[in-house]
C-alpha cells in the first residue's frame, strides 16, 4: 500500500482550492499521471524539493506532492503557449 494514499494525495493538492470551485485533481488517474510527471522531471535533474524516505524518483514525487512542494496544474491553467504540438 502507498503511504500516503490516493485519497491523501488528492486532498492535498486540492487543499487550496475556494470552497465552491472545480477541484484541481478529481481522480487517482489525474494524480498519476502528475506524480509520473514530476518523477520524470527529477530523473531528468531537477532538483528534489522535499527529502523523502527513498532516493526513488517516484517516492519523492509522491512526498513533494504530498507536502504541497509542487504545484498541480489544470489544463485550464497551463497557458496556450505552453502546449506541446
Amino acid at each position: 500500500m502507498l503511504h500516503p494514499s490516493y485519497s491523501d494525495l488528492i486532498n492535498a493538492v486540492n487543499s487550496e482550492v475556494a470552497p465552491g470551485e472545480e477541484p484541481i485533481v478529481q481522480s487517482r488517474y489525474s494524480i498519476v499521471i502528475a506524480t509520473a510527471k514530476r518523477a520524470r522531471q527529477l530523473i531528468a535533474g531537477e532538483e528534489a524539493l522535499v527529502k523523502a524516505p527513498s532516493n526513488k524518483p517516484l517516492s519523492t514525487a509522491v512526498e513533494e506532492i504530498h507536502q504541497t512542494m509542487v504545484k498541480v496544474m489544470g489544463e485550464d491553467d497551463i497557458p496556450e503557449d505552453e502546449f506541446e504540438a
